[in-house]
This record gives C-alpha cells, structure tokens and sequence, in this order.
C-alpha cells in the first residue's frame, strides 16, 4: 500500500518540476529573443545609422545616437525581462511586484536616455559658442540648463512613477507651489539679481574682458558674470561687485563694443594771434607720429571756441585698443608741447589785467 502511494506522490512531484521547467523554458525562450534583439539593435544603431547620419552637416546626430545606444539596449533587455516574468504561472503579489520594479527601472532608461541627448546637445552648442569668441555665455548658461533641466526630468520620472502606483501628486504638487512662494518672498532680492543675471546674460550688453563705465564713474574690465553679481576689475587693481538688478536698470558705456577701437581727445588752447590753420595742422600732423594712432579714420582738428584767455582746439584720434588709449594721450600731449615750442606757438594760462583809475 505504501508503495503505491509513493508512486502516485512521484509521479505529482515529476509532473510540478516538468510543468515548471517547460515554463522557466519558455521565460529563458523569451528573454534570449530580446537579448537577441538588443544585440541586433546595438549592431543597427553602431553600423548602419552612422551610414545615414554621415550625411548630415553636423556630427551632433552621431554624438547623440553613440551615447543613447548602451540604454537603449538594455531597455530592450528589460522589456524582455518583463514579458518572462510575465509568463510564469507566479502568485499575483509576485507579479505586481516585479512588474512595478520593471516599470521604474524603463522610466529609469528612459530618463537617463534623454538627459544623455541633452547632455551631447549642451555639450555640442557650447562648442559651437566658443569657436565663435563667445565669452560667458557657454561658461554661465550652459551648465545652469544643465541642472535645472536634469532636475526637470527627474522630477517628472518621480510624478510619472508616483502615478503609475496611484499616489496623490496633487497635495505634494501644491505643498511644492506654496514652498517656492514662500521662497521667492522671503528671497525676492536674490531673485531679482537671478533674473537680471539671465537678462546680462541673453542680451549680452558687455562680455567677460570688456571696459565698460558705469554712471558713478567707476571704469573697469569685467572680470565675471554671475547669475547674483558681476565683479568688475578697476584699472587701479580693484574688484567692484555689483549686484546684476544695479546694471540692467542703470546706464553704462561699453567702451569695447562693437570693437576695440577707441576714440580719444585732447583739448588744448593757443594763445590769441595764432595762426588757427597752422595750429590744426600742427595737431594732425603730430597725432600721425604716434605709432598707436591710426591712419583710418584719419585724425581730425577743431577750433572749437573762443576761450578766455585762449584759442580752444580740439583734437580726435582714433586707436587700434582702447587700453592703449591713456599712454597714447600722454605721448601726443609731449609731441605738441615740443612742436608747438618749436614753431613758437604759445599755450597761455589764464591772465588777468588790472587797471588802477585815478578820481
């Protein structure tokens, strides 16, 4: 009697392990096929796409396409993971499980594909930016995007991954609203310097080495473009900060845009009796001799008033760099002082004549 038992119970045991070794067969069945795929996939994107993305002007669409392939492949890994579980005659606990594990681990690829294209993309336009001379701009922006986008995307991985669990979003969502409300007023200054640095840094009035010259009359080289301040560097060696809300509302000179050139002047006055043609031709002449000083546009020669005591004349020069303008002043102010002493033309300072009348 016991062995007959024990033959039944054998034949149930062998029957369970066949009935689970034909369904493990078929989920390894299933998951090689997408293995398979994934490899085929890598294979496609590596080999036969870059043949069609090598006529395109840019390598942009290379870059992108050689970061998105690892993913991309392992999400058609995943997915065949899914579908093998999916198969097995498991407990429904066990499948809700594994399958809300495999849905954060495809929004996890998912996310991580995006941000690696927008990766190449910042990465690719701040090259482009810097072939073209541009200062700041890539070094302040690019990696601001950069963070904020990341940050975007992983938000939204985290509401779509709440979602599919069936949290209310709504109440964190709002939570969220009233603390940056709270923020923004309790830091609105700060907020403020934030926006005007993304206005200095879109508009672009001055870029990092540029002279600029400011209403107060501070005049310095910009150093650095913050998102909350801008330090200048002043031509006595000092650092000026200034919060960015103080230079988008107020005027400024920008003494190297649209080029390094700058325009000097000099005013000087001749005594009276001096022959002004003479004079103007005296100052254009001795401006020449001045290496810095160029020939186009030529320097030019006014007499611009009757002084008290003096002719006044005016002299404008042009130079290659407006950081060479001081010392080529001081080198065109020695020049006529010696030639205005050799042609005998005098430099009078003011007088004054006092006539004692008798009663």
């Amino acid at each position: 009697m016991h062995s007959i038992l024990d033959y039944y119970r054998l034949q149930e045991t062998d029957s369970f392990w066949l009935y689970w070794a034909k369904e493990l067969l078929v989920a390894l069945l299933i998951f090689a096929a997408f293995w398979l795929l994934a490899k085929f996939l890598r294979y496609f994107l590596t080999t036969w796409v870059p043949r069609f993305t090598s006529f395109t002007a840019t390598d942009l669409d290379d870059r992108i396409l050689l970061r998105i392939t690892p993913p991309a492949t392992l999400l058609v890994v995943s997915a065949g993971l899914y579908f093998a579980v999916k198969s097995l005659p498991l407990p429904e606990k066990i499948h809700i499980v594994a399958s809300g594990v495999l849905f954060i681990l495809t929004i996890a690829i998912l996310t991580n594909i995006a941000y690696r294209s927008l990766d190449e993309l910042l990465a690719w336009y701040a090259v482009r930016l810097a072939e073209k001379g541009s200062s700041g701009l890539d070094r302040q922006i690019l990696p601001l995007v950069e963070k904020l986008a990341t940050i975007f995307l992983v938000g939204t991985a985290l509401i779509i991954i709440l979602k599919h669990f069936n949290y209310d979003i709504l109440s964190l969502v709002t939570a969220l609203g009233i603390g940056s409300l709270a923020i923004g007023l309790a830091a609105k200054d700060t907020l403020a310097n934030m926006i005007s640095g993304f206005t200095l840094m879109i508009d672009r009035p001055f870029r990092l080495g540029d002279r600029i010259q400011l209403t107060g009359g501070q005049t310095g080289d910009v150093q650095d473009i913050g998102l909350r301040s801008t330090k200048i560097k002043t031509l006595d060696n000092q650092l000026l900060i200034i919060p960015n809300s103080d230079l988008c509302n107020n005027l400024l000179t920008n003494q190297a845009f649209p080029d390094l050139r700058a325009k000097g002047r000099i005013n000087i006055g001749v005594a009276y009796g001096s022959d002004v043609d003479q004079v103007k031709q005296l100052l254009v002449t001795t401006a020449l001799e001045a290496a810095e000083v160029l020939p186009e546009p030529p320097p030019e020669a006014f007499f611009t008033s009757f002084g008290d005591s003096a002719l006044q004349m005016a002299l404008f020069f042009w130079v290659e760099d407006y950081a060479r303008l001081f010392p080529t002043t001081d080198r065109i102010n020695s020049l006529l002082l010696n030639r205005f002493n050799e042609h005998g033309i005098g430099i009078p300072f003011p007088t004054r004549a006092v006539i004692m009348q008798k009663d």
